[in-house]
Order: C-alpha cells, then sequence, then structure tokens
C-alpha cells in the first residue's frame, strides 16, 4: 500500500496549527510520506483559487519535495435542504465543483477525487434521495472520466453508508471509473465486522482513509433522582493511530486479502488528543507510518 498524508489534517479547521499547501507538502516529504491527497476547498485547492500561477507552484512544490499528489478530496452533500426543492440547483453546483477538481486532477497528476454521497433529509423519500445521488454521480464520473479520472465515493454520509448498501450504490451507478474510498471508522463506529466489510470492499477500493479513536462515555446528572442518566452517543475523540478502539489490524487484513493494494491516507480532522501544535502532528503523523511499517503493510 502506498501511505498518503491529507493535508486537511494541517488546514487549522479544528483548532490545530495550519500550513499553506506548498508548506504541507515540503512537510509531508519530511515526514518521509511519498504521496498526499489535497483537501479541494480553502485554505488548500478551492478550484476559485486555482489560476494557472498557483497550479504551477503546486506542481513545483510536488517535484521538489519529490512528493506525489494521488487524491483530490471534494467535500459534496447531494442532497438539498428540506424546503429548497428545485428552486436552486445545488446538486449541478457539485457535479461542476467536482469536475473543476478532476481537471486540476489531471494536471497534478493524481487519479482520484474523492466525493461523499449525501446526508439523509427528514421528510423526503429515501428512495428519490437514492435516486439524486445515483444521477448526480452517474455524471460527476462521465465528467471525471474526460479527464481520465477515478471517482471514489467515501463511506461517510448516510445514504448508502452500510457496506452492502455501498456495494449496491456502485451497481445503480454502473461507471467503471466510480470506486470506493473505503474507511474503517464509520463501519467500526455502527458495529460492522471490520475484517468482513474491509474484504467485501476491497475489489472496488481504491484509496482508504485512516484515523484512529476512543469513545467516551457520557452521561447526565438527575437531580430529582440523586443519580446520573447514560447518554445513548458516547463521545468520540481522535487519538494517535493503533491506541484507540478501531481493530485496523482487522481492517487491513481484510483489504489485503481481498486484493486492495492502493493509496493508504492519514488524516487528522478532529480535535485531536494531545493539541494541535504542528509538534503533535507531526508525531501523529510519523507515528501512522511506523505502525503501517511495522505491519509491511507499505509497498516498498
Amino acid at each position: 500500500m502506498q501511505p498518503c498524508l491529507f493535508s486537511i489534517s494541517y488546514g487549522g479547521l479544528w483548532g490545530q496549527s495550519a500550513l499553506g499547501l506548498a508548506d504541507f507538502i515540503v512537510r509531508a516529504g519530511r515526514l518521509g510520506y511519498p504521496s498526499v491527497m489535497i483537501a479541494g476547498k480553502r485554505p488548500h485547492l478551492s478550484p476559485l483559487d486555482a489560476t494557472p500561477e498557483f497550479v504551477r507552484s503546486i506542481q513545483e512544490a510536488l517535484s521538489a519535495a519529490k512528493v506525489r499528489c494521488a487524491v483530490l478530496g471534494a467535500y459534496t452533500n447531494l442532497a438539498p435542504p428540506a424546503g429548497v426543492g428545485g428552486e436552486v440547483p445545488l446538486v449541478e453546483f457539485q457535479i461542476a465543483y467536482v469536475e473543476s477538481l478532476a481537471r486540476l486532477a489531471a494536471q497534478l497528476g493524481a487519479g482520484v477525487v474523492r466525493i461523499f454521497t449525501a446526508y439523509e433529509t427528514g421528510g423526503q423519500d429515501p428512495q428519490a434521495q437514492w435516486q439524486r445521488c445515483v444521477a448526480a454521480i452517474r455524471e460527476m464520473c462521465d465528467r471525471a472520466a474526460a479527464h481520465g479520472v477515478l471517482v471514489a465515493i467515501q463511506n461517510h454520509h448516510d445514504i448508502a453508508l452500510h457496506t452492502e448498501a455501498l456495494l449496491e450504490l456502485l451497481v445503480d451507478i454502473d461507471r467503471p471509473n466510480c470506486k470506493l474510498g473505503f474507511d474503517a471508522w464509520s463501519p467500526a463506529l455502527r458495529g460492522e465486522a471490520l475484517y468482513e466489510a474491509a474484504r467485501l470492499a476491497a475489489p472496488h477500493t481504491v484509496i482508504t482513509t485512516n484515523a484512529d479513536y476512543i469513545k467516551v462515555p457520557r452521561h447526565r446528572y438527575r437531580p430529582e433522582l440523586v443519580n446520573y442518566e447514560r447518554e445513548a452517543v458516547d463521545w468520540v475523540r481522535a487519538v494517535p493511530f493503533g491506541t484507540g478502539f478501531i481493530d485496523y489490524a482487522a481492517f487491513f487484513e481484510g483489504l489485503r486479502d481481498g486484493g486492495f493494494d492502493g493509496v493508504a491516507t492519514f488524516e487528522m480532522c478532529s480535535p485531536l488528543r494531545g493539541g494541535g501544535s504542528l509538534e503533535n502532528l507531526d508525531a501523529c503523523a510519523s507515528g501512522y507510518l511506523k505502525w503501517m511499517a511495522e505491519r509491511n503493510l507499505i509497498r516498498s
């Protein structure tokens, strides 16, 4: 597998230290990463800011650092808000956004644009939401294909979240350049068996994005009972890789047994134990490489 570092980890969006895109690429190279995933939004690579001069500067930074851009990360939600209807073409905006990122991906040598499906919207027909995702992703794939780029669906949003549902979505989309960005985080939180889920998804997977977490139990005091009431949903907190509750050994074994040998990306995309200093971010990024190397998961 090819290790990869996601630029959003140094984007400053969760209170951590922020680096510009060129500085992030230099840092990734110094940490030992052979490739990077670049966030397709500000502060890193928004199509709105991607002038020819800016793209050229990123190409030069990648070359100087001897780092490959493997993936661009699109941020999509293909469900319009309730009550908007068809007045504002929000899905069309996102199709154009993904097409722009596919064009940039080709310029930077990246073969994949990662997308999300949609969060479910209350009061809307689930079948209609599913079909909206299918139609939009088909068009994204067709437009990305013109640039020689794959579209990878990450198992993050509500629509087609379960592994079996995600594979069913691929059947309906029916595009050869539609693949998966399959992660352990969501299946682990929802109780799927990680080895089986990963092995099932592996033949369709081109990237996996990895982070580790602990589950922190929550309680609320009930003064009338002089006692505490257990909250149903735990707080989930990011921790250094390999120290959380996610069984990544089983996950990667399932991916490998299923034939996956693609891009394995490390991300820090929420508040992190140890804080957001560059020193802590670097230590966690280095820890991921060490964990992968110790288990012979890094392609030589």
